[in-house]
């Protein structure tokens, strides 16, 4: 195999991922925002670089991060939806032009599917994203920008409501009240998907693509929720009534099969 990737961000995705890569043969780098941290993982066999992304630059141990890699991937929370402010397009400028001064030509940066605003509807790669939130607007800014990049080549991957391990997003519903959009679709993915689909990136050598990548299972929120608390012997939770032909979001992909050839493995 003898190709070496870097992940930008060891967290709930990034250190499964790196595992599962190095199972496969591949060299992994990671990266993490604290020398503490780096030096945990590295005690486990991770080879890790302390790198801290701030909105006033990029600090740490980055051009040895970069260095002799073959492909980076991207999976640095952007820390947008507790309303804090943040300006997570300034901190990805500065990790671009860092990226941009490295030897790094291939790039996978994971985004979300929050880009698309429920008055879209049903949504393919095709659609061009319509931003809501302040939230959305800087993610699609994030993906413009290193799409863009004519220094390297970059897939984006829109990911849906991520799940798997100990987290089942009916653990934070179960027995609320009165919960609006339950008639909305469900669009989640697994995270042993999540995992498979960006090791088939990397593998088939697939840059300059869109990919969004949700499961291709989209029951309504009130049946979804209700059965996955019965399941987990949870308090179901209650959704209020709502208009009649309301439009909401529901993500599907023409590029995963078409391009990836891929075939999900979990149902949500």
């Amino acid at each position: 195999m003898n190709k070496t990737i870097a992940i930008a961000g060891l967290g709930w995705l990034g250190k499964p991922f790196s595992i599962h890569l190095q199972n496969l043969g591949y060299r992994i780098k990671g990266s993490v925002t604290s020398i503490e941290k780096a030096g945990t993982l590295q005690r486990n066999g991770i080879e890790t670089y302390p790198v801290e992304i701030s909105e006033d630059g990029v600090s740490g141990e980055v051009e040895a991060f970069l260095k002799d890699i073959d492909c980076l991937v991207i999976m640095i929370p952007p820390g947008l939806r507790k309303n804090t402010g943040a300006n997570h397009v300034a901190k990805m400028s500065h990790f671009l032009n860092e990226i941009e001064k490295s030897s790094v030509k291939n790039v996978i940066l994971v985004s979300s599917t929050s880009v698309y605003s429920d008055a879209q509807g049903t949504v393919t790669e095709k659609d061009k994203p319509i931003a809501e939130t302040n939230a959305a607007k800087q993610l699609i800014e994030v993906e413009k920008i290193f799409f863009s990049s004519e220094v390297f080549k970059t897939t984006i991957v829109r990911f849906g409501g991520l799940l798997g391990g100990k987290r089942q997003p009916v653990r934070y519903l179960a027995g609320r009240k009165n919960l609006n959009h339950g008639n909305a679709p469900v669009n989640l993915i697994h995270r042993d998907d999540c995992i498979a689909i960006l090791s088939e990136i990397i593998k088939q050598d697939s840059f300059g693509h869109i990919f969004n990548a949700v499961t291709p299972f989209h029951p309504i929120k009130r049946h979804y929720y209700t059965q996955k608390a019965t399941e987990l012997n949870l308090e179901p939770p209650s959704y209020s009534k709502e208009k009649e032909n309301t439009v909401y979001k529901k993500v599907t992909s023409i590029n995963l099969p078409n391009i990836l050839g891929y075939t999900f493995k979990q149902q949500a």
